[in-house]
This record gives structure tokens, sequence and C-alpha cells, in this order.
């Protein structure tokens, strides 16, 4: 399953659920977007050809991180541009989630492990913002009813 979060239109994240399969590839993402995401599903013997990439100057003003649950389970708090909280969901053990746009705050449910992709280099504080906030009433909104793309 695939779930995109958005508020007002603006795209704040995707997530890939442990479950998704389809076969060949596909890819989440908007063209313009500074991380890809993407997804393979090859049989035994298919061959992707060597390659090397070619040396493409990009101008990426916003970061997006990815974050693969490798084992755990966390709540992932969704923010607007302006720190208001919108609403929650949960990530567990084999999602992918493609934090895009807005704010974002997690809360570890389990002993949680994460891998992070993000792009570099590091800025030090010009990176992010931090702020305090930690949502009175949490609005978890449930995979269960997503459509999948």
């Amino acid at each position: 399953m695939i779930e995109q979060i958005t508020h007002h239109n603006n795209l704040l994240a995707i997530i890939i659920r442990a479950n998704y399969k389809k076969e060949g590839i596909s890819f989440f993402t908007p063209g313009d977007f500074s991380q890809q995401l993407g997804y393979m599903n090859r049989a035994k013997g298919y061959v992707i050809d060597p390659h090397v990439h070619n040396l493409v100057e990009r101008k990426v003003t916003l970061t997006q991180e990815a974050l693969y649950v490798k084992t755990g389970k966390v709540r992932v708090d969704f923010y607007d541009d302006d720190r208001t909280y919108l609403e929650s969901r949960i990530v567990e053990t084999g999602d992918v989630i493609l934090l895009a746009a807005g704010g974002h705050g997690f809360e570890m449910l389990e002993d949680t492990e994460m891998i992070e992709i993000k792009q570099g280099p590091y800025c030090g504080d010009e990176d992010k913002v931090r702020f305090e906030h930690k949502p009175e009433n949490i609005n978890l909104i449930s995979n269960k009813n997503e459509p999948e793309l």
C-alpha cells in the first residue's frame, strides 16, 4: 500500500508500506523532487546494465529525507510550514517514508532502528529549525482506508 499525506494540495510525505508489492518499477515522487522515491520488483536473472551517473549540477533548496524502519514502531506527527500540528501516522518494521515538505516529529512507540537518507552536505544549524510541540489531541489517521496509487 502507498499512502500520500497532503495538506492544501502540498505533498508532505509518501509512505510505502512493508506489504506493498507490484511487478516492475514504480516511482512515487514528482520529477522535480530533490529526492526520488521508487520501488523495484524484478525476477531472478533480470539485468540492470552497468552504468555511471553523469555529473549534473542540481540546486537543492529544501531537504527531503527518507526513513526506512528496520525494526520497531514510530508515530510520525505532521506539521504545516507554520508549525501547526495536522495529523499523525504510524510507520513500522519494513515501512519507508519520504518526508517531502512541512514539519515532522517522531515518537518511538517501540524500540526502533531506522535508516535515514537525505541530501548532503549537512549544513549544521542552518539545516533545520527545531520547535517544541507535543500534540495535545493526536489525530491518528489509520492506513486501512487509504487508497492505493
